[in-house]
């Protein structure tokens, strides 16, 4: 669908087909933290203090901090005896010992599957075990579960962190991950960790979370029918980063948006399909606006279901007593 633009010359828009793939978009996890900061704000009025971005997309903390949320990265920015909401990537224990110092009411936002890693730290150790831990050092996930231990944890990225690894025969090692790295770049790094030291046990489950691991086997399965990927997630979003990497991997080319302002139609110059994600923190309404956006310009919309997820949790525990009419 060539069409001239004056001065501008020809827009190359070819584009025929969108596909939406599922599943998309908000995970159970993410759900739950949002839900979590918004019945605090009905509950307890503005302010409600967020401590760190409550998920990792921009557009989600902008409509939240209009709601009364206020996002702060230091704890010890928040007034004492107000609300705080600890955000769905989880904390390290010295975050909740600030928080009972300052007398705040403590809403615990952490996604179950992050508290599990967490608890798996926790219980490894006690038993003795040296623990090598998967994960992006620097990602606020990360910090909080490495925040668990003193000493006896040790953060890999890669292949060659393993290789840095020493320790001695009489070690019981185990190894645990982030819940959001990339599925085939762990799987890597976990068999260069089973090489050095193959009396190493695995975490009792996966810790690579189960949106993520969907997420990224629904883009392998898209590139199969698109010339090009989008997905809707923010720089800060690991998971969402992942999926790019997952459809680059795949021999497609991939880009991360926050939204439709960020579309620039030269990517588009001969691609006749479209594919669309959403990483588990991005909002549905988003992928609909981009949807949209090819649809105005004579694309047709069609959805590819890999699965539909059913997975849900329930609030946290504080959250249900103050819903009841009880203190916290």
């Amino acid at each position: 669908m060539r069409r001239k633009l004056g001065k501008k010359g020809i827009d190359f828009m070819t584009v025929e087909k969108v596909v939406l793939v599922c599943p998309r978009g908000f995970c159970a996890g993410v759900k739950r933290a949002i839900e979590v900061v918004e019945d605090c704000i009905k509950l307890f009025g503005k302010p409600v203090y967020v401590k760190h971005e409550i998920v990792h997309n921009k557009k989600v903390v902008e409509d939240l901090e209009k709601k009364g949320a206020i996002t702060i990265e230091d704890i010890e920015e928040v007034p004492d005896n107000s609300v705080v909401v600890f955000s769905a990537h989880g904390s390290p224990p010295e975050h909740y010992e600030i928080a009972k110092r300052k007398n705040l009411k403590l809403i615990d936002a952490t996604c179950p599957l992050v508290t599990k890693v967490h608890l798996e730290v926790k219980n490894f150790a006690e038993k003795g075990f040296k623990i090598i831990y998967v994960c992006h050092k620097n990602h606020i996930e990360a910090q909080g579960v490495m925040g668990e231990l003193k000493q006896g944890i040790y953060p890999v990225e890669n292949k060659e962190d393993v290789e840095k690894l020493d320790f001695d025969n009489t070690e019981k090692l185990v190894y645990l991950t982030q819940t959001t790295l990339s599925v085939d770049e762990a799987k890597q790094t976990i068999k260069a960790i089973k090489e050095k030291f193959p009396e190493i046990l695995d975490p009792p489950k996966q810790d690579i979370c189960y949106a993520t691991t969907n997420r990224q086997g629904a883009i392998k399965e898209l590139v199969k029918k698109v010339d090009l990927v989008l997905v809707v997630g923010s720089e800060t979003s690991s998971n969402s980063k992942r999926l790019v990497e997952t459809a680059k991997a795949q021999g497609k080319k991939a880009f991360l948006i926050d939204g439709v302002e960020d579309l620039k139609e030269k990517w588009f110059e001969d691609i006749k399909s479209v594919g669309v994600s959403a990483g588990a923190s991005s909002p549905e309404k988003i992928v609909q606006e981009i949807a949209d956006y090819f649809e105005k310009k004579g694309a047709t919309k069609e959805e590819l279901i890999i699965l539909e997820e059913k997975m849900g949790f329930v609030e946290p525990f504080e959250l249900t007593k103050m819903k009841k009419g009880k203190s916290i």
